[in-house]
C-alpha cells in the first residue's frame, strides 16, 4: 500500500527526479532519492510544510531539488526508474535515506551536520541528513 498518494503522472515525475538527481549512483542511489522525496511529502515539518504531493515536492522553491532549479530535469522516466519510484511510494526505505529529508554531493567528506540536521550516512557520492524525531515526527 502506498504511503503517499500518487497517480501515474506523479509516479513518472518522481521517477524523472530520481534519474536526474542520482542516475550515476545506480538503482540504490535513485531509490534513496525517492526516499527523500517521499519523506518530504510525509514530513509536514521544517522546510517542508504544505508539501502535499509529488509535484509540490519536485517543484518546491526555494529549498527544492537542484535538477528542477538548474535545468537538468528534462529526461523522460524509463521503466526501471518508474519501478523504483513505485517502490519508494510504496514505503520501501533504504539506509542512509530511511528518514532523510536532505542530501547533497560534497567535494570531500560528509559533514556531521548540515543546517543543524544530523548526518545519517553516505552512499557513493551523496551524503544524507535526517531531522530529529522531535523536529519532524511524521517522517518516523
Amino acid at each position: 500500500m502506498a504511503v503517499i498518494k500518487a497517480n501515474t503522472e506523479h509516479t513518472r515525475m518522481l521517477a524523472r527526479l530520481m534519474r536526474a538527481e542520482a542516475e550515476g549512483e545506480g538503482e540504490l542511489g535513485m531509490l534513496m532519492v525517492g526516499n527523500v522525496g517521499v519523506n518530504r511529502v510525509l514530513g509536514e515539518c521544517l522546510d517542508f510544510r504544505n508539501i502535499r504531493s509529488i509535484p509540490d515536492m519536485v517543484y518546491q522553491s526555494p529549498g527544492g531539488f537542484e535538477a528542477t532549479q538548474k535545468g537538468y530535469f528534462y529526461q523522460r522516466a524509463r521503466e526501471s526508474e518508474i519501478r523504483l519510484a513505485r517502490r519508494a511510494i510504496g514505503g520501501e526505505r533504504t539506509h542512509p535515506a530511511t528518514f532523510a529529508l536532505w542530501f547533497f554531493r560534497p567535494s570531500g567528506s560528509c559533514p556531521s551536520t548540515w543546517y543543524d540536521q544530523p548526518n545519517s550516512g553516505r552512499f557513493k557520492s551523496h551524503c544524507f541528513f535526517h531531522p530529529t524525531p522531535q523536529n519532524c515526527p511524521s517522517v518516523y
